[in-house]
């Protein structure tokens, strides 16, 4: 045994220094000059110098708007969102003031280009009620058997399963498409809140799988199936409505969106399509940055003594800015945004849910933080840069918080955007279909070196 423990450490160690090694090879031979880019008018990132997004996309289902074009130049403008020429703010206080859910209207809209009339969403609303629960044995063989950390990882797992239980998993047809998205759509919340259950009885912890409820919209449903009392607030059922609602689309430019667009573009099937977006949503600098935000403030609360002691919160976000401080990346997570400038419509719609459910629950003060750390951002910034700063907090700001204040585990924060995602990744990817027409594929350049010649195995260095 100890000779075998031995030759295994020996394997790894070897392994260290073959990868150390390796690394150095690629970080060398991969780096390409900054002149390059220049000089073949690359956009790094698809961005125009002035930070604008280039145009690669025409969609009817989203708009996004954070600034104007004034003489050449971008002028800041409040944030607008519009969910198929219906603007966020409307759309939102539209079914809060009458007293209903939004989200399965949101989807519906957003699929099918209007707003359904009473009949039509009791028809939809009942279809995705119909689909919510997972095929026979699904939640044993798949899920339960087969338990993962990363929340994320588990749903891109049961959805390439979900494509292979499909007999028609390859049919593009307009049709199926709907009934297949229409039944993702539906069975987010469930494998979200089993794989949380699976995740959590794999550390310990006590499993409770609750079959979904046929009476309930797709928020009640998820606290419903997720909390082992199945007990929920409905304020709390409110508030993750909406913020489904806010997090269902957001363009055809935002990363995940359009890799939904580029995949799509092959005609390859549903299911790998929306594991793609998936996949895109997970990285941080996309669907997670609200659990970044969670972990900036934990940091901050870590290295302040007093939250309400200005001097020192600007202290620290100084600190984070000249990278001294948390992830020593210079960036405040959860302030600014790729197209918002002023105000990101979702996060000031948030915002006023996230007081009243931190009344609730008893964190007034830990919201006055953020409400502190928001402001004080824009300060720091603008006078780091000597020139007052655009800047505001963005929706995953506020989602953590808010997250957190209703009890949830950090693991599902970006599968909780997922959950809403999955509505306006669906329209695009039926808008593709019908209109792209072509594969999505962009031009390179290549700026390597030219007739070095082949050198002999033998004869290398």
């Amino acid at each position: 045994m100890k000779s075998y423990l031995k030759s295994i450490v020996t394997i790894y160690l070897k392994m260290d220094v073959l990868i150390e090694t390796l690394t150095k090879k690629a970080e060398a031979n991969s780096r390409i000059g900054d002149h390059w880019f220049r000089e073949h008018n690359i956009k790094r990132g698809l961005r125009n110098e002035d930070g604008t997004g280039v145009k690669a996309i025409l969609t009817e289902i989203s708009d996004v708007t954070g600034y104007e074009r004034v003489d050449g130049g971008v002028v800041p403008v409040e944030g607008r969102l519009v969910y198929r020429g219906i603007e966020i703010n409307d759309l939102v206080n539209g079914f809060l003031s009458e007293g209903r859910y939004g989200f399965e209207e949101t989807a519906y809209l957003l699929m099918f280009g209007e707003t359904p009339n009473q009949a039509e969403l009791s028809e939809f609303s009942q279809a995705l009620t119909d689909q919510r629960k997972l095929p026979d044995g699904f939640v044993n063989g798949i899920i339960l058997a087969f338990p993962d950390n990363d929340i994320m990882n588990k749903l891109m797992t049961t959805v390439t399963v979900l494509g292979r239980e499909d007999s028609r998993v390859m049919d593009t047809s307009t049709g199926n498409v709907i009934r297949q998205c229409t039944s993702l759509i539906a069975k987010f919340p469930t494998i979200v809140a089993y794989a949380y259950q699976a995740k959590k009885s794999q550390d310990g912890g006590s499993l409770f799988i609750h079959p979904p409820n046929g009476s309930k919209s797709a928020a009640e449903n998820f606290l419903y199936m997720l909390r082992e009392d199945k007990q929920y607030t409905s304020l709390e059922a409110q508030v993750l409505d909406m913020m489904l609602v806010l997090h269902a689309d957001h363009s055809g430019g935002n990363n995940s969106t359009f890799t939904n667009h580029v995949v799509t573009s092959t005609l390859t099937d549903t299911y790998s399509a929306m594991v793609a977006a998936l996949a895109s949503l997970k990285g941080p600098l996309h669907g997670g940055a609200s659990m970044k935000v969670m972990e900036m403030v934990d940091d901050l609360k870590a290295h302040i003594t007093d939250w309400e002691n200005e001097g020192q919160i600007t202290d620290y976000l100084t600190r984070i800015l000249t990278k001294e401080a948390f992830d020593h990346e210079g960036k405040i997570w959860g302030m600014g945004h790729a197209v918002y400038t002023l105000s990101d419509p979702r996060a000031v719609l948030l915002r006023g849910k996230s007081e009243e459910l931190a009344a609730a629950k008893g964190r007034s003060e830990e919201f006055r933080l953020y409400e502190a750390v928001a402001r004080i951002t824009k300060e720091v910034m603008s006078r780091q840069k000597g020139r007052e700063v655009a800047i505001a907090p963005n929706v995953d700001y506020y989602s953590g918080f808010v997250y957190g204040c209703m009890g949830f585990p950090r693991d599902i924060y970006t599968s909780l955007f997922a959950m809403a995602r999955i509505a306006g990744w669906s329209a695009h990817r039926i808008e593709e279909l019908i209109n792209g027409k072509k594969i999505i594929r962009p031009a390179s350049v290549y700026v390597g070196p030219r007739n070095i010649g082949f050198v002999p195995l033998a004869k290398r260095v």
